[in-house]
């Protein structure tokens, strides 16, 4: 891991608009050139925002450069998925490292850092949901403590069934 990362708490000041072309969707573009339609992939600063909003955003920066991104969202009571509704379950999204800084651990400590802000906060489960032919993208999740517990289909919204992954919170590792 690079020796100057640093994780922290989005600020007012960051700058939305390269965060999303940068860090975004550049921590994407395997995705998309794999077709698959994350919402990442083609999502608007005026999006980074909102789903921002809809949690606690964490960056890593390295060398004063943001390089990675990642949204742990509380509860989503009015979510058309069950597991999601659960009061102690958060999840994740917007986990983005652009693509010249992965390998280097920076994935792994957002990871860290949103697990322990959920628990932190009383959540007991972790969940996420990511595309089902994202084969690479699951089997690291599988390696970081999760299992699937199901499927969900949002097409058209995306263009991919979903695996639900979950992971208990009793240690963050």
């Amino acid at each position: 891991m690079s020796q100057s990362l640093v994780v922290r708490p989005l600020h007012d000041s960051d700058d939305l608009v390269a965060l999303t072309h940068d860090v975004i969707r550049a921590g994407y573009a395997s995705q998309a050139a794999r077709g698959l339609r994350y919402w990442a992939t083609h999502q608007s600063p005026e999006d980074t925002a909102t789903r921002f909003a809809a949690g606690h955003g964490l960056v890593a920066e390295a060398a004063g450069r943001i390089v990675g991104t990642i949204t742990a969202r509380p509860p989503q009571p009015e979510s058309d998925m069950e597991l999601y509704r659960d009061p102690k379950v958060w999840t994740l999204c917007q986990f983005a490292v652009m693509p010249d800084f992965k390998g280097q651990g920076i994935g792994r400590a957002l990871h860290r850092a949103a697990l322990e802000l959920a628990r932190e906060r009383g959540a007991a489960t972790m969940a996420i949901d990511t595309a089902a032919p994202a084969t690479d993208v699951i089997e690291m999740y599988r390696r970081w403590g999760y299992v699937e517990v199901g499927t969900h289909d949002r097409r058209p919204k995306t263009n991919y069934l979903s695996v639900l992954m979950r992971r208990t919170l009793c240690e963050v590792a």
